[in-house]
């Protein structure tokens, strides 16, 4: 007769057994123990092309304000190469999904990545006479860094009733850029919204104005972190368009709108007919003298 303690132990070998000769099991056990190198690895690849994201995040930050946070844009990069470096392992029936930014990169531009990825050479051939890495931004890079550099530059119209400095009034109501950012469903990436949106309204707060906002707890006091403000019924109008009314990441009681004082009004208004009259003139980057 066996003893049921013979059976148990007889029963764990054999669980034992049937997991260590799995073959997915034993894949993923190797697969532990040897991400550490391959991480180590992907770092590796990507300190060498990093120079590249670097100087076009700056030239994002530069063109469209100091609300682009470049590390944000580098970091984004970073992922998305990940996932279209997942398509050399496809097996032809999964489809890797965009990242949410990737929905507005040009046709040309993806056009060239679905090719590269066809050839299975995601990286082209040194040539002689360029320094290592420099084919590789003029022959992919460069659709990209080219078309925010023409989306950047392209004049904006300031014309038109929301651009009428008499809308501001004593009752206007404002919120922070930030807080429209989250609330249009754009994450939490700076700058995103005046990206995609560059005809809209909005005035850099000097350090009069952030020191108001701190006293109203409006924001934190950031030192010398620039803000934004817009006008509240211009994102309300933006959140009804078709672009953004059926989204599943609208949040407009992220906007926590509130009315100025009447003395920062004044520079709003100031500031609109300014940027009205010169309307091919970029906005200031830099909060005005106090």
């Amino acid at each position: 007769m066996i003893k049921h303690r013979q059976v148990q132990r007889r029963g764990r070998r054999s669980q034992m057994t049937t997991s260590f000769t799995d073959p997915a099991v034993s894949m993923d056990l190797l697969r532990a123990v040897l991400q550490p190198s391959i991480n180590e690895d992907i770092r590796s690849v990507f300190n060498k092309y990093l120079k590249f994201f670097q100087k076009a995040a700056i030239n994002v930050r530069d063109n469209v304000g100091e609300e682009v946070d470049p590390e944000q844009l580098i970091q984004e990069t970073c992922r998305s190469c990940l996932e279209q470096a997942k398509l050399l392992f496809s097996d032809g029936k999964k489809v890797v999904p965009r990242l949410p930014h990737e929905q507005t990169v040009p046709k040309r531009a993806r056009q060239i990545d679905e090719e590269l990825n066809r050839r299975g050479s995601p990286i082209p051939k040194k040539r002689k006479g360029r320094p290592p890495g420099q084919s590789l931004l003029n022959e992919r890079g460069v659709s990209s860094v080219a078309a925010w550099k023409i989306k950047v530059s392209e004049p904006v119209r300031r014309d038109g009733p929301k651009w009428d400095p008499s809308r501001l009034t004593e009752t206007t109501t404002f919120v922070l850029g930030s807080r429209a950012n989250k609330a249009l469903g754009m994450g939490g990436t700076r700058g995103r919204l005046y990206i995609k949106h560059p005809h809209l309204f909005k005035y850099a707060a000097d350090p009069q104005d952030k020191h108001w906002l701190a006293e109203q707890q409006h924001m934190r006091a950031t030192g010398g972190k620039m803000a934004y403000l817009l006008l509240e019924e211009d994102i309300r109008d933006l959140a009804a368009s078709d672009d953004y009314r059926d989204s599943v990441d609208l949040r407009l009681e992220e906007l926590k709108p509130f009315v100025p004082p009447a003395w920062m009004t004044e520079k709003m208004q100031k500031h609109m007919e300014t940027l009205r009259r010169g309307a091919d003139a970029p906005p200031p980057e830099s909060p005005p003298e106090p």
